[in-house]
Order: structure tokens, then sequence, then C-alpha cells
């Protein structure tokens, strides 16, 4: 209990100091605005015949001097003209961006009280409802998402912002075929880097890693901005990073650094890439300053992860700190309306109390059936000996072709577990030879597994 409330205080001081959300849907690779609020979009601040919002406070406002100075731009604007309904959408929206920014769930309610006032003032205007679906999709309600975006849609069906959103509800709900025909939509109706993005996630997904690193490699020479270029760039690492490819990984993640030195997800992804490759002590420091600034579950985890494998005591000690961390972060996004079920899960199966994480796992799989909460339940189910259960889901979430690690591996020990050894032998080689360095521990444990198995043979 006191390493707990530790934690607490040691995560309450790290945001202090500023963090970013990640956008859960690590789980549909980025962010659902790519670039912050982007001006210009129809459905933030303009509508769909092209005249602007009857606002002074325009998207524009929040591209001068900051997010932050523009969310006091239009908080003293609407002051002054409480009726504009344009500058509430626009304002929610950026509530919603400076939550992830900032990492303060806290700023969600605002968002939703600002929208709510610009739906009253214009029912149904579509900036407010594709900003209501950004809220709902960082909040994980993906059903709302895609409720909101569908409503969005019918009054402005070239709105960018709904049509991203869209697709990533659609993926997030795990109904990847109709993601397909979204993306394939939004790609005629507003091309551009956001769709761009979601449609090579889509692609991956399917296990189309070349033609989703072609559409990167598109998007990244369409990049003008700084925000852009580190998010696509980022992107690419990723997929690298995916594939066992370590030194592609750091050259992108390089370039998303030189563009924004505190991109997040580049800071992160430069620290696993190192680790992987075997630069341990590199990795740890990189990792140490991320959560730092950012204690957020995936690098409290990661870092964990890599204190754990060095096996010392006081080693021991701070990972035991790094995964209670993530229960502060949980909690403070519950408060702020975030489903929170799918990070519990995930932590807590190897790192936390084994009934909460399938606890967790059966919520999120009732809410939705993608291929990671398949996978989430799956390994919940395996920690807590219900491995025949586990197994059809492990396979569920192998099946769309999406080339992945982790899910090769939660395979494969299901399949150990449940007496199909040579399924077992196949699918834990399979994640060693795609990426060796997927997880500090779990790649150990992979290897040991395929040993035992080697032996037994």
């Amino acid at each position: 209990m006191r390493r707990v409330r530790a934690a607490g205080r040691r995560w309450r001081a790290a945001r202090s100091a500023g963090c970013a959300l990640l956008l859960a849907v690590a789980l549909t690779g980025g962010a659902l605005a790519v670039g912050g609020v982007r001006t210009g979009a129809a459905g933030v601040g303009e509508r769909a015949d092209g005249a602007a919002a009857p606002a002074a406070a325009a998207p524009a406002m929040l591209a001068s001097g900051g997010l932050g100075a523009g969310v006091t731009a239009l908080q003293n604007h609407l002051r002054a003209q409480p009726g504009d309904w344009g500058g509430w959408a626009t304002l929610g929206l950026a509530y919603v961006e400076q939550a992830r920014a900032l990492g303060d769930p806290g700023r969600y309610p605002k968002a939703e009280q600002a929208l709510r006032r610009s739906l009253r003032l214009r029912p149904g205007n579509d900036a407010a409802l594709a900003a209501r679906a950004a809220l709902a999709a960082a909040r994980h309600d993906f059903s709302g998402a895609l409720a909101d975006a569908d409503r969005a849609l019918r009054q402005n069906p070239y709105g960018e912002r709904a049509l991203c959103v869209r697709i990533d509800a659609l993926v997030e709900l795990g109904r990847y075929d109709e993601a397909r025909r979204a993306a394939d939509t939004a790609d005629a109706r507003r091309p551009g880097v956001p769709v761009f993005t979601r449609y090579a996630y889509v692609r991956e997904l399917s296990g189309d890693t070349e033609g989703a690193r072609t559409i990167l490699e598109r998007a990244l020479t369409t990049a003008t901005t700084p925000g852009d270029v580190a998010y696509v760039a980022a992107q690419l690492g990723l997929l690298a990073w995916n594939q066992g490819d370590y030194d592609g990984a750091l050259r992108h993640y390089a370039r998303a650094l030189a563009a924004d030195d505190a991109y997040l997800p580049a800071l992160l992804g430069r620290a696993r890439a190192q680790a992987a490759r075997g630069d341990r002590a590199q990795a740890i420091e990189g990792m140490e300053a991320v959560v730092a600034r950012f204690p957020l579950p995936v690098p409290l985890v990661v870092l964990g992860e890599l204190y754990e494998d060095r096996g010392a005591d006081g080693d021991r000690a701070r990972a035991r700190d790094q995964y209670a961390l993530v229960g502060a972060w949980t909690g403070l996004a519950r408060a702020g309306g975030v489903d929170v079920d799918l990070d519990t899960a995930l932590a807590a199966a190897d790192h936390g109390d084994r009934a909460t994480a399938l606890r967790a796992a059966r919520a999120e799989w009732a809410r939705r059936h993608s291929v990671h909460t398949a996978d989430a339940l799956a390994w919940a189910l395996h920690v807590n000996g219900a491995d025949g259960e586990a197994l059809s889901l492990a396979r569920r979430a192998t099946a769309t072709g999406y080339r992945n690690a982790l899910f090769l591996y939660h395979l494969g020990i299901i399949e150990r577990a449940t007496g199909h050894p040579d399924r077992a032998r196949s699918h834990l080689s399979a994640a060693l030879e795609l990426n060796p360095g997927f997880s500090p521990l779990g790649a150990r444990k992979a290897r040991a597994a395929l040993e035992d198995l080697k032996a037994t043979r």
C-alpha cells in the first residue's frame, strides 16, 4: 500500500511537469488528430459548403501562439460572444487536444460541456458532432465515436475529422471490412496525411506490411508541418520495429525527433528499438527520460520490464514502482471518463492482479471484438489457468494476418498449455523470427519455452 501511495505521488509530480496522454488506441497507431488541431478542416469551424462558421473564433486561433494561447483566446472570445456555436465547437475540440498533449483527462468533461453548448446553440452542427466523435474516441467509447461521426458526415460528407474518426472507431470495434471501405471513402473525399496513415494501419492489420509502408512513405512526402512529419515518421518507425528492423526503426525515429524533439511515440519507440538491439543502458536511460515526463502505461511497463530483466534486487523494486504507477494513471483516466479496461488488462495480466486483468479483459471484449481485445482476453484467461477458453481467442487475434510478435508469442504459449506442441513451436519460432526483441521479458520467456519444446520433442 505504501508503494502504491508513493507511486501515486510520483505520478502526480511527474504530471505537474507536463505529460502527454497516449491514445489507445495505441492500438489505432497514433493520434486521432494528426498534428494537433487542423486548421481549415471541414467539420472544425468550417461548413461543407466552404463558408466559415459564424465566428470570429476560427480554428486558426489555435494555430498561432500554441494550443494553450489559442484556448485562452477562444475562452476570451466566447465570454464576449457566448452565442458563437462554432467557437464552442472549436473550444471543445481544443480541450480534447489539450487532454492528450498535457496528460490531463480532467479536460474531457470541459470538452463535453463546450460541445453540448455548441449543439444547444446550433443543433446538429457537424463541427460539434465531429469533435464529440473525437472526444468519444479519446475516451475509448468507440461505439459512441462511430455514431457521432456518422451524424457529422450526414451533415458534411467531406469532414476530414469525422471521416478519420469513423475509420478509427471501426478498426477499434474490430469491424475491419467496414474500416477498409471507410478508408476508401475517406481517401476519395479528403486525401491527405490523416487519411493516409489510417489507410496504412488498415492494410497492416490485414498483413500487408509492404502496402502499409508504401502508403506511409507517400504520406511522409506530403507532410509539411513538423507535427505531421513527426507523426508519420514515427509510424514508419513502429512498422519497422514490429518487423524486427531495428536499424530502420531508429532512422525513422531520428527523423521524427528532428521534426519534434519531444514527440512521445518517437522517444518511446527509440528506446524500445535500442533495447531490442541490445543497447540496454541506452534504452533504460531513454525510457527513464520518457517516464519522467510521460508516466503512461506503455513506457511504465517497458521500463519496469527492462529493470526486471537486469534481475538485481534494487532493479526488481524499481520495476514494481513502475507497475504501480500504471494504476495511478488508470485511476486518473477513469475519473476523466476514459475506458481503461484494455490498459488495465494488459498491464495486470503480467504485472498485477490476474483476477483484475480477467475482469477488465472480459468487460472490454463485451464492448468490442478487435484483434487487440481478443489477444488481451486470451492472455488474461491463460494467466488465470483457462487455456481451453483462451485458445480460440488467441487464434482469432492472429486470424486477420496481422504480423505481431506478441500475439504470436501468446498463441504459442497457449498452444503449448493446451497440448499442441508442434503448433506452439511454429508460432513461438515465428514470433522470435519476426521481432526477436518484442518484449524485454516476453522474448526471453518465448526462447525458454521454445528450448523446452525442442528438448521434449
